[in-house]
């Protein structure tokens, strides 16, 4: 054989090329056995997926239900009112400007020169009116949230019960208070009926794969009473978390039986704080310690004689327990059954849902406009009229100087410290014949700017370039009767080291609707605190009652501290 034999056998030497498109060779097609079985592959995994998540879902049902106690309720503290916004002079001129110049053209000087005129004379009274009343406001939601916190510490009955129900009202078990009896709270709790509950439960096959399995009668009680002692030593955590004043707290556990579908008491008891404060509560097993932390306890579930619980759930026996027969009689408007009490309770603990405003919460601090302020200010007037005779000139006070004021004081009493040079602020104390406060409250300055429920309120400082003027406004006539004098003071701050010799042009004024007095007190450098002048209650040689001014310039070398624990103030 040669080279020919090779050639011809081989297809010769050279390969051919073809241009046409191949066809693919065709896969041979799944067999039926194959389709079937991966069918079955394809539902084993879908219910494999369907049982991890039904096992993951009632893993979390159950840690939900028996895990509420866990959780930490802050206690109530007296409420907080914010103060009112920091209006400024720029601001109200700011204001004013826009209402007078609103209409004027930019090329109507002369109209436009007296619109900021005009801006420049009511914006002190604008900002004034407007520090006034908002200081106003915050001293009566002060006043209301003191009264609130005072009747809910001493435990009256109206407020303990609608703080701790809308405290309640988001609770996964809902509960009412129903009443107060001294230092002791009366509470009822729905229960989660105990057939609602689902009826498998996670377990593992003889082989060791996880699987669901039915949920046992008993395991079923078990686990509705674990769920039950939680929510009520949850219950018990908030009810004294937001009542500080309840010492013990009478709950009653009302569901629906299972045998005969009818709501019944499943638990009672009396808890006091100090076991349910003490503890401790760790794990959701220890939710079934509050059988055995409370007093008198009763539960509708038993043990057996064998230690174990039982499967069945029996309601409590009213007639029995005396404090269970009266919390219900205490929920009961009239001599309804007991049936259709539990009904009505049921309905209302269902009804509790938390509040949800339709509208947002009312601004208590909205600023008037500038336009509201003339409308409801009739004081505003305009400049007198040429013609018309000026306001008189205030009259000059010397030291010890007094006077009886005029019966337009007692209406409404302006107060003016006005100074340069340094910093000073405007102190006030509501004393005794004595001069001692009677508490601290009477004691008004820079951070408790109002007293007597408003009657005595500083207006805050206005700086006018050169000068600084505090105000502060008194009702003589809403001043309580203990109240016999008015310390009117000012003071420096002690940490800049500067004394009132540093005041240049210091001028107190008080004035009402027909008069104005002036007191220039002394520019003395060893004194860092001075009372100015005072207010006091006199008998008229008629015998009327009448409130007289006295100026003094008397003071106080170590400044606010000292003049404070003079008047009877608890510095510390």
């Amino acid at each position: 054989m040669g080279p020919f034999y090779a050639s011809t056998a081989l297809g010769g030497g050279r390969r051919r090329t073809s241009t046409s498109r191949s066809r693919p060779r065709a896969a041979p097609a799944p067999s039926g056995a194959q389709l079937e079985r991966a069918r079955r592959q394809a539902e084993r995994a879908q219910q494999e997926a369907e049982r991890d998540a039904a096992i993951a879902h009632l893993r979390a049902l159950r840690q939900q239900m028996t895990s509420v106690h866990l959780q930490s309720f802050a206690p109530a503290h007296p409420p907080a009112v914010p103060g009112p916004p920091q209006l400024g002079l720029p601001w109200a001129l700011a204001e004013a400007k826009a209402f007078h110049l609103a209409g004027l053209g930019v090329f109507a000087r002369s109209g436009r020169a007296e619109a900021k005129l005009r801006a420049e004379q009511d914006a002190p009274g604008y900002l004034a009116a407007e520090q006034a009343r908002l200081q106003g406001v915050h001293g009566e939601l002060a006043a209301e949230a003191h009264q609130w916190w005072q009747a809910l510490v001493a435990n009256d009955e109206a407020t303990v019960c609608e703080t701790v129900n809308y405290a309640f009202s988001d609770n996964p078990a809902a509960g009412c208070a129903v009443g107060v009896d001294g230092s002791v709270m009366s509470v009822v709790m729905r229960q989660q009926d105990i057939d609602t509950l689902p009826d498998q439960t996670p377990g593992v096959t003889s082989a060791g794969r996880p699987t669901l399995k039915t949920l046992t009668k008993r395991d079923r009680v078990l686990w509705w009473l674990t769920a039950m002692g939680s929510n009520v030593i949850a219950t018990l955590k908030e009810g004294f978390a937001v009542a500080p004043g309840i010492t013990a707290i009478d709950l009653a556990v009302i569901t629906r039986m299972p045998d005969t579908q009818r709501l019944g008491f499943a638990a009672y008891g009396r808890w006091s704080r100090q076991a349910v404060e003490a503890g401790p509560w760790r794990e959701p097993e220890d939710a079934l310690r509050f059988l055995d932390v409370g007093d008198d306890v009763a539960c509708a579930v038993t043990t057996t004689a064998s230690g174990n619980l039982s499967s069945a759930i029996k309601p409590l026996d009213t007639s029995r327990l005396p404090g269970l027969q009266s919390l219900l009689d205490h929920a009961q408007d009239d001599a309804a059954s007991v049936d259709a009490t539990l009904a009505d309770l049921d309905g209302d603990l269902r009804a509790t849902v938390p509040a949800t405003p339709d509208a947002p919460a009312p601004d208590h601090y909205r600023i008037r406009t500038f336009a509201e302020w003339r409308t409801q200010t009739p004081s505003v007037a305009p400049p007198p009229a040429i013609g018309e005779p000026a306001p008189a000139a205030p009259t000059a006070l010397v030291p010890g100087q007094n006077l009886t004021l005029p019966d337009e004081a007692w209406d409404g009493l302006h107060i003016a410290f006005s100074f340069g040079g340094a910093d000073a602020d405007l102190t006030l104390f509501l004393t005794d014949a004595q001069s001692r406060v009677a508490s601290d409250e009477d004691f008004v300055f820079y951070n408790q700017p109002s007293a007597a429920e408003g009657a005595v309120r500083l207006l805050g400082k206005l700086n006018d370039g050169t000068h600084t003027v505090e105000r502060a406004a008194v009702h003589l006539a809403a001043l309580p009767e203990h109240v016999q004098r008015m310390t009117i003071a000012i003071n420096m701050d002690v940490d800049t080291g500067l004394t009132c010799g540093s005041l240049t042009h210091a001028e107190l004024s008080v004035g009402c609707a027909t008069a104005v007095w002036a007191f220039q007190p002394p520019a003395d450098p060893a004194i860092r605190a001075m009372v100015v002048a005072e207010l006091y209650r006199h008998r008229s040689a008629d015998g009327r009652p009448v409130w007289k001014l006295r100026a003094v310039g008397q003071g106080w070398a170590d400044g606010l501290d000292d003049l404070a624990r003079a008047h009877g103030v608890d510095v510390g």
